[in-house]
C-alpha cells in the first residue's frame, strides 16, 4: 500500500534531485554571458539592457553578465568559441551561425504590442527629396547597416533583386556600410546617403520612432526631425523578430531556467522589461530554431546573388 509517508518521501527525493542538478549547473557555470548587437549608441544599449540582466541574475541565480558586441559577426564567433551563453540575435545573423555550424538553438522571440512576432524591411528617404521609388536613385548613394544584419542588408538586397537590381554596388553611387541602425538613419538625415535600409514594425515601432522620441535627429538648422521628415518607398514581406538564443550545449535545466526566466519577465520585473521594450513589446513569444528556416533559405539566395556577382 502507498502511504502518505512514502508519498511524501518520494517527494522529498525528486525534490532534492532538482536541487543537486540545478547546483550542479551552477557549479559549472557560475557566471552566464548576454551578448546584444547595439541598434542604437553603447550608452543607450546599456541603460536598456542592464536592468533586465539583473532580473535574470536574480532569476538564475548566478552571475549574468551583458556583453556589447560590436556587430553580428562578434557574436556568432563568440557562441561559436563558447564564450557567449544566451544572445540576441536577429534573424539574418541567426541564419548564418547555423549556416556556419554554431551550436545554438533558439527559445524565444519578441511579441510586438499589436501581438504580432514579426517586422518588416523598409527602404526611408527623406521627405523632401523628390524620390518615390528605387527607380528614382539609381547612382545615388544607399545606407546599409551590417553585412549581417536581417532588415539592413539581407532583405534589401533580396528586395532589390525582386526589383530587377542583381547588383546594388554597381546600381547605386555608393552602397555604405554604417555599423548600427541608427547610424543608418543619420546618415539618411544628414544627407550622407539618400536612401537608407532599416527595420520597422509600425510607425510607432521601430528605429526611426526611438531615435524621434529621443531627439536624436535634427534638422539643419538644430530644430528636431519628425516622423512626417520621412517618407517609405519600399516595404519587404514580413520577417519573423530575430531570435534570443543559448549554447546547444547547455545543461536542459539551465535552457529551461533561461526560458522561463524570459517568459516570465513582463510579470516578475515590469520594470526591466518596460525599459528593455521601451514600450514597443508585449512579451516573449517560445520559438524553436526550425522557426528561421524560412530565414536560412533568404541567406542562402543573398549568398548565391554575392557568388553570382564574384564570378
Amino acid at each position: 500500500m502507498i502511504t502518505r509517508r512514502i508519498v511524501l518521501a518520494g517527494a522529498a527525493a525528486l525534490a532534492f534531485t532538482a536541487s543537486a542538478l540545478a547546483q550542479d549547473w551552477k557549479n559549472k557555470y557560475p557566471e552566464l554571458t548576454f551578448a546584444v548587437v547595439p541598434a542604437e549608441n553603447a550608452s543607450g544599449v546599456t541603460e536598456r539592457w542592464t536592468p533586465f540582466v539583473a532580473y535574470l541574475s536574480k532569476e538564475l541565480g548566478v552571475k549574468v553578465t551583458l556583453r556589447i558586441a560590436n556587430d553580428y559577426a562578434a557574436v556568432i564567433e563568440g557562441q561559436r568559441a563558447g564564450n557567449i551563453h544566451i544572445a540576441s540575435y536577429g534573424s539574418a545573423s541567426f541564419a548564418r551561425a547555423r549556416l556556419t555550424g554554431v551550436k545554438t538553438d533558439a527559445f524565444a522571440n519578441d511579441i510586438n504590442a499589436d501581438g504580432s512576432t514579426g517586422y518588416y524591411s523598409v527602404f526611408f528617404v527623406k521627405a523632401s527629396s523628390p524620390y518615390k521609388n528605387i527607380d528614382q536613385l539609381k547612382g545615388k548613394n544607399l545606407g546599409l547597416v551590417d553585412p549581417n544584419s536581417t532588415s539592413g542588408n539581407n532583405v534589401p538586397r533580396f528586395e532589390l533583386d525582386k526589383l530587377g537590381i542583381s547588383d546594388a554596388d554597381g546600381y547605386f553611387g555608393k552602397v555604405v556600410f554604417t555599423g548600427s541602425h541608427e547610424n543608418a538613419m543619420l546618415a539618411l538625415s544628414q544627407g550622407t546617403v539618400e536612401v537608407a535600409a532599416n527595420q520597422w514594425t509600425n510607425d510607432d515601432d521601430s528605429t526611426l520612432a526611438q531615435m524621434l522620441h529621443k531627439g536624436m535627429l535634427k534638422n539643419a538648422d538644430g530644430s528636431p526631425m519628425k516622423k512626417d521628415d520621412f517618407r517609405i518607398i519600399h516595404k519587404s514581406a514580413p520577417i519573423i523578430n530575430g531570435p534570443y538564443a543559448y549554447n546547444s550545449d547547455l545543461p536542459a535545466d539551465l535552457k529551461a531556467a533561461i526560458a522561463k526566466a524570459f517568459t516570465e519577465a513582463p510579470a516578475k520585473d515590469k520594470a526591466a522589461f518596460d525599459r528593455l521594450s521601451d514600450g514597443q513589446k508585449k512579451g516573449f513569444n517560445p520559438a524553436t530554431t526550425k522557426d528561421w528556416d524560412g530565414t536560412v533559405e533568404l541567406i542562402k539566395f543573398v549568398d548565391a546573388l554575392r557568388k553570382k556577382k564574384a564570378s
